[in-house]
């Protein structure tokens, strides 16, 4: 692949002015979802004791962060591995303990404008959508394999598409006479089965790629699991930030946040608590942090994005 992988972070003003520190002493910071290093750089650069730990599945990534952080020299180390273990990952370099955390979750800019990573349904490309280029499972092999009542899950819950079943059906038929093996099959599909969308509704293949690229890469289970690690990881005091693109994964993050700052979760009537359930966070963002305007303006991919930033009590 000859392309470059150049992304712009969005909510970098955000993300500063929130995931503060004591500029003073010693930082350690995870960002498990490094990509190209945007947001870390700008850490990187306000706070001179930061060091990092660089997290992300994707080469090509660590590649790009490997020289937009070579400022930083020996204050940063990269480490090709899942957020969803970045506990693990941490202990493994020596951190017991961090001050802060960021994931900035979801397909990255480069990611989308390169077709032979085949997460666009733009551009023509192989059905690729592979994050991690070392797991086997392709959308193409996913698409070809999966039974017909998974794909209508998947299409139902990760697309949020009314005619899930329909389209499943359909992929059945259709990789009966060709295997699924292009992007352009996949429009082919969302084409038959949906139409074209509404005017000012997202395109109608939008849905359907984000839906089979979230089971590709098991993305929502991942950041479960990322956010009851990584909560374990900090330290008293500490912060986690954490930046989605959908409602699908703003829903987890909200609904985490909210049960880990709060004493009880017990049924509402129960006369006594039971759940022996203890807050560990407090959130420091009443409401997602949006993009402002100057931002959506410059890059229309922030227009999405959405922001929430707890600390860990």
């Amino acid at each position: 692949m000859s392309q470059e992988f150049k992304h712009i972070p969005v909510l970098g003003r955000e993300v500063v002015d929130l995931l503060t520190f004591d500029s003073e002493r010693p930082v350690r910071l995870v960002d498990g979802t490094v990509g190209g290093g945007g947001h870390s750089a700008m850490l990187l650069e306000r706070y001179p004791k930061l060091e990092l730990l660089g997290i992300d599945r994707d080469a090509m990534a660590l590649d790009a962060a490997k020289k937009k952080l070579a400022f930083a020299g020996s204050r940063v180390t990269l480490v090709r591995g899942n957020y969803a273990e970045l506990s693990a990952l941490a202990v493994e370099h020596g951190w017991d303990d961090v001050d802060g955390i960021l994931l900035d979750i979801g397909v990255s800019s480069p990611q989308l404008d390169i077709p032979e990573r085949g997460f666009s349904w733009r551009s023509d490309g192989a059905l690729d959508m592979r994050m991690d280029q070392r797991s086997e499972l392709t959308a193409g092999r996913w698409l070809n394999r999966t039974s017909e009542a998974e794909m209508e899950r998947v299409f139902r819950e990760y697309g949020e598409i009314n005619k899930s079943r329909a389209l499943a059906r359909k992929a059945c038929e259709m990789r009966e006479t060709a295997p699924f093996a292009r992007t352009g099959d996949l429009v082919k599909l969302s084409d038959a089965v949906l139409g074209r969308s509404r005017p000012g509704k997202l395109p109608h293949p939008t849905l359907v790629f984000q839906a089979v690229r979230i089971a590709v890469n098991d993305e929502l289970r991942q950041l479960e699991s990322g956010l009851k690690t990584g909560t374990r990881l900090l330290a008293s005091g500490g912060k986690i930030a954490v930046i989605s693109f959908h409602s699908l994964e703003d829903r987890i993050v909200k609904n985490f946040f909210r049960r880990e700052s709060t004493q009880c979760v017990c049924p509402p009537g129960l006369p006594v608590c039971c759940c022996s359930h203890e807050a560990v966070l407090k959130v420091l963002t009443r409401h997602a942090v949006s993009a402002e305007a100057d931002e959506v303006a410059a890059n229309s991919r922030s227009a999405c994005a959405k922001l929430r930033v707890a600390q860990k009590l």
